[in-house]
């Protein structure tokens, strides 16, 4: 209880007097008595609170984990009753990009447009299936748990953080691995590839392989669709996931390579000025990515399909470019035929469209036994992609031409 303080004149033998009569120390007493009564009961409120909360994460984490599992089997479920036919349609023919093509890409473990036989019936493919049913279990556990880790991280992160590192990590290497295989098959696995990225994009969305990966199911979903407003609206998100990407890991090729591609489709909706000025911002992107990874084939490709559309550009989109811009863009068939010639360096027989483009430069250059021989090339190839497919008829045009 407070006391009244004597002045020091007053010696040692001073008393001190109490402030509060008897009865309103009492009082006092009585109120700390009823605070502390309230803390002990805040307390256990607190101790009840934080139990309740664990259990209700708990319950999130079956529920996710359900959603999941059921995810999984309706996708194993769907068979075809017939043959699978391959159809790596994810092709472009905008004036100034092209979304990808050739075969595939070893260096980043990324299929583009391989070389598989398309016998969806086969004891091979059926064993392939197997695996990749037990795969995609692996892989919806292996969610499940590090979400539930993420939950149980109120109790001790200090003592899940090396695991949960690791976890992330395998579960990761994974669900990258399926998803190059999904990518590389028919527009059924393509859209069951991207459906497989969405439903984890909540426990990988800060890693950049996935991240990319997400956008080109997203580059995937816009070619293969036919309803004008899904493609432009897959290729704005795809694009929008890349320009967050880009703003962390401006590093990384992948990144720059799959956003110039989304700037392409999307661009392909829309009127022969924004063509055009997307045209730079593609060729300064791939620019990017082959300075940062010079050994990629595709991006030469990618590179080579622009310098040939912009070395053909009609009369009226020359005069808009010189009209809104004061260093128009240029390119010369020369410059195609040796970005397709370096993609054939880096990766012999990687698409049949490369091949009839390198005939169509030697053409085009006057050079007729050299377009004669890049024909025939072209012509031992199988069709892969979309653009293959278009390729094969100016493939017979050509060959005709050549015979007569």
């Amino acid at each position: 209880v407070p006391r009244a303080l004597v002045p020091v004149e007053a010696g040692d033998g001073a008393m001190y007097t109490a402030l509060l009569p008897q009865e309103e120390q009492v009082d006092v007493l009585e109120r700390l008595d009823f605070v502390l009564r309230n803390i002990s009961e805040l307390r256990k409120e607190v101790e009840e609170l934080r139990s309740t909360l664990q259990h209700l994460a708990a319950e999130i984490v079956g529920e996710v984990r359900s959603h999941l599992e059921e995810t999984q089997k309706v996708t194993r479920r769907r068979r075809f009753p017939f043959p699978r036919e391959r159809s790596h349609s994810t092709g472009s023919s905008s004036i100034y990009f092209t979304a990808s093509s050739g075969a595939a890409n070893t260096d980043d473990g990324e299929s583009e447009g391989g070389y598989s036989t398309a016998n969806a019936e086969s004891d091979y493919d059926r064993e392939s299936e197997r695996e990749s049913e037990e795969g995609e279990d692996e892989v919806s556990c292996e969610t499940v748990r590090t979400v539930r880790r993420d939950s149980l991280d109120l109790v001790n992160e200090d003592e899940t953080h090396l695991t949960l590192d690791s976890s992330l990590e395998e579960g990761l290497g994974q669900l990258l691995q399926q998803a190059d295989r999904l990518h590389s098959g028919d527009e059924q696995e393509k859209r069951e590839g991207f459906q497989l990225l969405l439903n984890n994009k909540l426990v990988y969305a800060d890693q950049k392989d996935f991240l990319w990966r997400l956008a080109r199911a997203h580059s995937d979903m816009s070619e293969i669709t036919d309803d004008t407003d899904e493609k432009r609206s897959y290729a704005s998100d795809g694009k929008e996931e890349m320009e967050i990407a880009l703003q962390k890991w401006d590093q990384s090729a992948e990144c720059h390579q799959w956003y110039a591609v989304l700037c392409g489709q999307l661009a392909e909706h829309e009127s022969i000025q924004k063509r055009i000025q997307t045209g730079y911002v593609f060729k300064e992107h791939i620019d990017r990515a082959i300075e940062l990874k010079p050994e990629d084939p595709k991006a030469y490709y990618l590179l080579g399909r622009w310098c040939y559309q912009v070395s053909h550009l009609g009369w009226l989109e020359k005069k808009t470019a010189s009209a809104l811009f004061e260093a128009p863009p240029t390119a010369t068939v020369q410059d195609a035929l040796q970005n397709f010639l370096r993609v054939e360096e880096l990766s012999p027989g990687f698409s049949k469209a490369g091949r009839v483009y390198i005939a169509k430069c030697y053409r085009d250059l006057g050079n007729h036994s050299a377009a004669v021989l890049w024909t025939n090339l072209a012509a031992e190839l199988p069709v892969n992609t979309k653009e293959d497919a278009e390729s094969e008829r100016e493939l017979e045009e050509m060959r005709s031409v050549c015979q007569e």
